[in-house]
């Protein structure tokens, strides 16, 4: 069956060259939509497949590479087109293909009747291509053209409704923030070629290769340098500070976009990075310090400003990467499967959240068109009460919440709590241990607060929508509410594959099955550590039993406040607001450091551009071209003065010829 990987990435290339030629012609939405799912679907069939041979293999055989053909190949550079098939790759397989089959159904019903649907499934198709090839590459190379691929496509996609300008500008300034991080990517990349080809004559970026010639990287040195390179290009693909301020602007695009960047594709792909290539980040301790507190102060700076947002789907961007930053957390900690297992429960019930949050826009849309009403349709101060109205909606939002909020029993608690129990526990950063659970367990209690403050404010009071509109709102049609179903349900026993050791216990001694799985893997990090004494240190389960209660415990006490604040008293924020206005303004200004990033970054650029351009581009390169060609026009001038016509001058001029000739050779 493996040999069949090579079906995956081409299903979706297929859709691509289908609706991307034809798809103008066949305008029949159902048609163009049907093919670009379609061609998911199938992909998704074969990753099932894939994933169930991969289980049927004992853990030290599940490790497979496919080979096509050769690629590039110049000196000691070779780079194939290849895939790599084990544990990682094959649940990332499954989740851009199952999640993103999801939601290309949900924008079958989402996007209905909007100008450029065929162009909007080929955008779609070629997202989850490049994803794809990101996560099925077996070097780094091909990796990168995904990565790259998943960038222009956001760029793409973030700017769909492109005459408007502020989505223009979002698409640029994703493009742009990428790029920095793409050229860390790069400077990481060459450098490791370099170093073990000049060092150790081992020339390659192959990543099962790079695995086996890991112990011939120092610990730290040239590797720090490496890594920091390599999570630069991560910070930007996965919105980390500083490079995070694209993301809450990629909202511009459609809804269904918003959940694939989100949950599914592009901001997953730095923490698979890093994961795939966990080998060489064990070696950089200081850069794995880096990465844990720049993931921890991602998760509680992006958490605060969630708590001010009014537009739905801001709330939820601000809450993807709070998000993002755990999984660096758990990178930084060593925790690399904790970080994975969080990756997937998020890709669940941030899906679900986002889609739904795209239902009710969808409803509100339609009602406030009714109605004649200008009113922004995502702002959550224009609904209320949509819980009577949206019930399915309601209800898969209401569990996805839950999950997020880190609520035992729902999947983003175990996922949640296994990281900051590794953030405690870990064997690598000492006292900082303690700052790092403490940070991210507030952080989750802000989350807790934020996301019940969406919910209550969106689906709980009185409807506050314009009286002419309330009629019209009604529950989304079925191809919208089935993925919100099948990832609401997933949201709730998705992560029931890795119970943590301490509660499996309570239950007969179950296995963490998500964390065997993925050891293969991890194992060649894992013996490092044993090696070098960075084995996890031995904790009472009591212990572990206070922090997870803590951590439950701060949860509840978001919950709470959200109720109070939101429910009980509803005039409370107002008078907060009132009373501490600076603050309210700063955190609904996102601190300002979109403002503090153009003064810093943007207006200097476009001073020197303009220098350049009016200094150098106009006067110097300009006057060359300029002066030749006005030295051109007056040479003619004179040239075409002469030619009069007239016979007596064209003998003038060849008499005065030979008169001049003779007398060169005279007096030469």
């Amino acid at each position: 069956m493996f040999e069949y990987v090579w079906l995956i990435p081409l299903f979706p290339l297929i859709g691509v060259v289908i609706n991307g030629l034809f798809g103008k012609s066949i305008k029949n939405e159902k048609i163009i939509g049907g093919i670009g799912s379609l061609m998911v679907f199938g992909s998704f069939l074969v990753s099932c497949s894939i994933l169930f041979k991969l289980l049927s293999l004992p853990s030290e055989e599940r490790l497979f590479e496919l080979n096509l053909f050769t690629w590039i190949q110049s000196g000691n550079f070779k780079a194939d087109i290849g895939f790599l098939i084990d544990p990682l790759s094959a649940l990332m397989i499954m989740v851009v293909t199952g999640v993103g089959f999801l939601i290309h159904l949900y924008s079958i019903g989402y996007m209905h009747g909007e100008e450029g649907f065929y162009r909007y499934f080929t955008y779609l198709n070629l997202f989850t291509f490049s994803m794809l090839l990101l996560v099925l590459g077996n070097n780094l190379l091909l990796m990168f053209v995904g990565w790259e691929g998943v960038g222009l496509c956001s760029y793409l996609l973030i700017g769909y409704y492109f005459h408007k300008k502020s989505a223009g500008d979002a698409g640029k300034k994703a493009f742009v923030m990428n790029r920095v991080g793409d050229f860390g990517f790069l400077l990481g990349l060459f450098t490791l070629f370099w170093y073990l080809g000049h060092n150790h004559n081992v020339w390659t970026i192959n990543f099962v290769q790079l695995g086996q010639a890991s112990h011939l990287l120092p610990i730290g040195g040239v590797v720090t340098i490496i890594t920091l390179c390599f999570f630069l290009g991560a910070t930007g693909k996965s919105a980390q500070i500083p490079l995070y301020t694209w993301l809450p602007d990629a909202m511009e695009g459609p809804t269904p976009v918003s959940a694939l960047i989100h949950a599914a594709t592009m901001v997953t792909a730095g923490v698979y990075m890093i994961g795939r290539m966990n080998f060489i980040f064990i070696k950089a301790p200081e850069t794995m310090l880096v990465i844990a507190c720049v993931g921890a102060a991602t998760a509680i700076f992006a958490a605060t400003i969630g708590t001010a947002q009014n537009d739905i789907k801001r709330v939820l961007a601000y809450s993807t990467v709070s998000q993002l930053g755990f999984m660096f957390l758990a990178m930084g900690v060593g925790a690399f499967a904790a970080g994975v297992f969080h990756l997937m429960t998020h890709a669940f019930f941030k899906a679900c959240l986002f889609l739904g949050s795209g239902s009710v826009i969808h409803s509100m849309h339609h009602a406030l068109h009714h109605a004649h009403s200008h009113d922004d349709a995502q702002d959550m101060r224009n609904m209320g009460g949509l819980k009577s109205k949206m019930p399915i909606t309601f209800l898969t939002f209401l569990v996805s919440t839950i999950a997020i909020a880190g609520i035992p029993g729902f999947s983003g608690f175990f996922s949640k709590d296994e990281i900051l129990w590794q953030a405690f526990a870990n064997p690598y950063h000492g006292n900082l241990n303690y700052i790092l659970w403490g940070t991210g367990a507030v952080a989750a209690g802000f989350t807790a607060f934020y996301m019940f403050r969406l919910v209550f404010m969106t689906f709980f009071g009185e409807c506050r929508i314009n009286p002419k509109a309330k009629d019209h709102l009604h529950e989304s049609p079925f191809v919208i509410t089935l993925p919100l179903m099948v990832l609401g349900t997933l949201a709730v026993v998705g992560g029931y594959v890795g119970i943590p050791k301490l509660i499996g216990e309570m239950f007969g001694g179950i296995p963490n099955y998500f964390e065997h799985y993925l050891e293969p893997v991890f194992r060649i990090s894992e013996e490092f550590a044993k090696e070098h004494g960075h084995a996890a240190a031995h904790h009472s389960a009591s212990l572990e039993w206070g922090l997870m209660g803590t951590s439950v415990i701060i949860a509840v006490i978001g919950i709470s406040i959200a109720y109070a604040l939101y429910i009980v008293s509803p005039s409370i924020p107002a008078k907060f607001t009132a009373a501490f206005p600076g603050l309210h303004k700063a955190v609904y200004n996102k601190w300002y450091i979109d403002e503090l990033y153009d003064f810093l970054f943007v207006n200097p650029c476009k001073a020197i551009g303009r220098f350049l351009w009016k200094g150098f581009d106009v006067l110097v390169v300009d006057g060359i071209v300029n002066g030749v060609a006005k030295t051109v026009i007056g040479f003619s001038a004179v040239l075409r003065n002469i030619q009069s016509g007239y016979v007596h001058n064209y003998a003038f001029s060849m008499a005065l010829g030979m008169v001049v000739i003779v007398g060169y050779y005279i007096f030469r």
